[in-house]
C-alpha cells in the first residue's frame, strides 16, 4: 500500500513526495523524514496550513531542508498543522483535520500534529516539527513519542514561515531519544542565513546521550502537580521514581512565577503573529482576493477570506496588545515576565541539572472537544509554554499510559544542554517500554 492510501484515515500529510535520498552513505542513511508544512521547500507547494499560501511555491529551501537532504535521508512529504502553527490540535488547519493513530476520534495535538501522528503511525521513521509554545512537545505527548524543543538558536530558522520569532525553534520528533539525537545532529549548527542561529558547532549529541544518569539532580517542584488528575499526577511521580532508580537525585525547587507564563506568552506570540502576518497583504504573493474596489479593500478582502478564525483572533489579540495606550500596561508587561521566569530558571539550576515536569494536564482530548473554548484550548500549553519564553531546551517522551492512551513526561534542562536531556530520556527508554508500543489504531 503507497503512502496516500496508509494516511488516508489520518490526514497527517498534505503533500508527498517522490524525492529519493541523494547520498546512500550520509548518518541518515535509509531514514524517512517528514517535514512540517511551514518549512519552505523550492518547487514543493508551502501552505502552513492556511488558504492564504493555497498556492505558494518558496523560490528557496530552508536550511534544515538541505542538511537533510545531505545527510542520506528520503524526504517523503509536507506534513498538516494548525494554520500558520496556532494551534493545539491540528483542527485549525485549512485542509482538514488530522486523526490521532491511538485514537482515531481524538487529536494528535498541535501545531505539529500531522508530524507526530505520521511517526506514531509508522508512516515515517522521523519528522521535523516546529514548537513556538509546546507545538513539539505537546503533540509528542499525545501520540507516545519523543519530541525536543531545541534551545533557540541551536538549529537555524532560515526558511521557517515565522508564527512568533523569538520563541520559534525547529526540532525532531522520533520514537526514541536516540533517533532524536541522530536528526538533531544534522540540523543543527551554524548558519549564516540566520541571524540569531548559534554560531558555535554542535556537540556529538550521541556520545553525550550514552552517559549515565548516576548523581545527576533533577528538580521537580511539588506545586505544579498538586492540581493535575490523579492519574495523570500518578504517571508523573512514577515517571520520577524511574529516574530515581536510575541513580538521579529528586531535588524540589520552586518557579514562583511559572504561573504567569501562559498570560505572558499568549500576549508575546500574539503580538508577534501580528507583526509577522501583516506581510500576507494580497499585494506580494499567496492569496488576492478578487472584486475589490480598492487596494484597502483588497487588503482587507484577501486577510478576510485567507485567514481562518484562530489566526484572527491571534492577530487582534496581538495588535491590541501592541496598540498605543496598551503596550505599555500588557506587551512589556509580559516581557518583563519573561525575564523574571529568566531568572527563575537561573536559580532552579544552581540546585539541579535538569527539570522535570508534565507536559501536558490531560492525555489527547476528542476532535471538537474545546473548539468552542479558545481558554480551554489555550490551557492545553499551561506546561510548555515556559521553555519557549525562557529560550531554553526541553523534550517530552513516553511516561505511561492514562485511559489507554498515551501521556508525556516533559524534562528541561539549561541553555544549550540537549545532549542532557536526551542522555536522561534514553537511559529512561532503555529502563522502559512506553516508547516501544504502537497504536492500535494506527494506519498499516
Amino acid at each position: 500500500m503507497n503512502l496516500p492510501d496508509r494516511d488516508r484515515e489520518l490526514h497527517a500529510f498534505l503533500y508527498f513526495s517522490e524525492e529519493e535520498a541523494l547520498v546512500s552513505d550520509g548518518p541518515l542513511s535509509g531514514k524517512t523524514v517528514a517535514l512540517k508544512d511551514n518549512l519552505c521547500v523550492k518547487g514543493w507547494p508551502t501552505t502552513a496550513g492556511s488558504r492564504i499560501l493555497k498556492n505558494f511555491v518558496p523560490p528557496y529551501t530552508a536550511t534544515v531542508v538541505e542538511r537533510l537532504r545531505v545527510s542520506g535521508a528520503r524526504l517523503l512529504g509536507k506534513t498538516n498543522l494548525d494554520e500558520f502553527a496556532m494551534g493545539s490540535s491540528t483542527e485549525n488547519s485549512a485542509y482538514g483535520v488530522t486523526r490521532n493513530p491511538w485514537d482515531l476520534e481524538r487529536v494528535p495535538g498541535g501545531s505539529s500534529g500531522g508530524s507526530a501522528a505520521a511517526v506514531a503511525a509508522g508512516l515515517c521513521d522521523l519528522a521535523l516539527g516546529t514548537d513556538t509554545g509546546g507545538s513539539i512537545r505537546q503533540p509528542a505527548a499525545f501520540c507516545g513519542i519523543t519530541g525536543l524543543k531545541p534551545t533557540y538558536g541551536r538549529v537555524s530558522r532560515y526558511g521557517l514561515i515565522a508564527y512568533g520569532s523569538s520563541l520559534d525553534q525547529i526540532g525532531p520528533l522520533a520514537y526514541s531519544a536516540e533517533d532524536c539525537a541522530r536528526l538533531l545532529q544534522v540540523i543543527a549548527g551554524p548558519d549564516p542565513l540566520d541571524s540569531t542561529c548559534y554560531q558555535e558547532a554542535s556537540p556529538d549529541f550521541s556520545a553525550q546521550m550514552k552517559a549515565d544518569c548516576q548523581g545527576l539532580r533533577l528538580g521537580w517542584d511539588p506545586g505544579l502537580v498538586k492540581d493535575l488528575a490523579p492519574d495523570m499526577r500518578a504517571a508523573f511521580e512514577a515517571g520520577l521514581q524511574v529516574y530515581r532508580e536510575l541513580g538521579a537525585h529528586l531535588v524540589e525547587v520552586s518557579l514562583p512565577h511559572i504561573e504567569y507564563s501562559l498570560p505572558a506568552y499568549y500576549l508575546i506570540a500574539t503580538a508577534e503573529a501580528s507583526s509577522n502576518l501583516a506581510r500576507y497583504d494580497g499585494v506580494r504573493y499567496g492569496h488576492r482576493a478578487q472584486g475589490a474596489k480598492d487596494v484597502a479593500s483588497m487588503m482587507s478582502k484577501t486577510r478576510s477570506e485567507g485567514f481562518g478564525a484562530e489566526v484572527k483572533r491571534r492577530i487582534m489579540l496581538g495588535t491590541y496588545a501592541l496598540s498605543s495606550g496598551y503596550y505599555d500596561a500588557y506587551y512589556a508587561q509580559a516581557q518583563k515576565m519573561r525575564t523574571l521566569l529568566r531568572q527563575d530558571f537561573d536559580q532552579v539550576f544552581t540546585l539541579a541539572d535538569a527539570f522535570a515536569l508534565p507536559t501536558t494536564p490531560a492525555p489527547a482530548f476528542k476532535i471538537g472537544e474545546k473548539s468552542a473554548d479558545p481558554l480551554a484550548m489555550y490551557l492545553s500549553d499551561v506546561y510548555t509554554v515556559v521553555a519557549n519564553l525562557t529560550g531554553l531546551p526541553a523534550l517530552s517522551h513516553p511516561g505511561g499510559f492514562v485511559d489507554d492512551l498515551p501521556v508525556g513526561l516533559q524534562l528541561m534542562a539549561p541553555a544549550w544542554q540537549e545532549g542532557r536531556l536526551l542522555q536522561l530520556a534514553h537511559h529512561f527508554q532503555q529502563r522502559t517500554s512506553f516508547h516501544l508500543k504502537r497504536p492500535q489504531a494506527a494506519v498499516v
